[in-house]
């Protein structure tokens, strides 16, 4: 194995996106072994910009990419759909563009909000979407926006986080 793959002697660069949020707090500890950490939130990164994404992406050079952040008021994002659609929608298309072009991989959390909730069983990676309200529509676009790009990539959808912090 030569020196520059040697995860010891040069660990990967992680950035984290959404460091004080629920997901981005514990991610930020559990994650903390496998590589150099760099961990940032608005307003050090501004998901409405694209060249602010595109800066922190460029400057840190990560080999993984984890997007934790999220516009979640769920209730707000009906009257506010632009800046949610933003942060939710625009910025992993721009993640996933950044991390194809660096051949990162990239890390998305997505939402349950993007099904209409009639299934009774579990949802699967094949259901068709089906959002109902705002929030749900902007992630949906995030999530889509991410496949489309076709880099590398996990899009986790979840459904409820719990944690020590709350």
């Amino acid at each position: 194995m030569r020196r520059d793959q040697d995860p010891i002697m040069n660990p990967p660069v992680i950035l984290i996106i959404g460091k004080i949020g629920q997901v981005g707090w514990e991610l930020r500890r559990t994650l903390a072994p496998l590589g150099k950490m760099v961990a940032v939130d608005f307003p050090e990164i501004d998901l409405t910009k694209a060249d602010s994404i595109t800066k922190w992406v460029r400057e840190t050079r990560p080999q993984v990419i984890v997007n934790a952040a999220a516009y979640t008021a769920v209730d707000k994002a009906e009257s506010d759909f632009e800046r949610c659609n933003l942060i939710n929608g625009v910025a992993p298309g721009i993640l996933a563009e950044e991390a194809k072009r660096s051949s990162a991989l990239l890390v998305h959390y997505s939402t349950d909000y993007v099904f209409d909730g009639s299934k009774t069983s579990a949802y699967v990676e094949t259901d068709l979407p089906n959002p109902l309200g705002a929030y749900g529509r902007s992630k949906l676009n995030g999530d889509t926006a991410v496949f489309q790009v076709d880099g590398n990539y996990l899009v986790f959808r979840l459904c409820w986080v719990y944690g020590a912090r709350g």
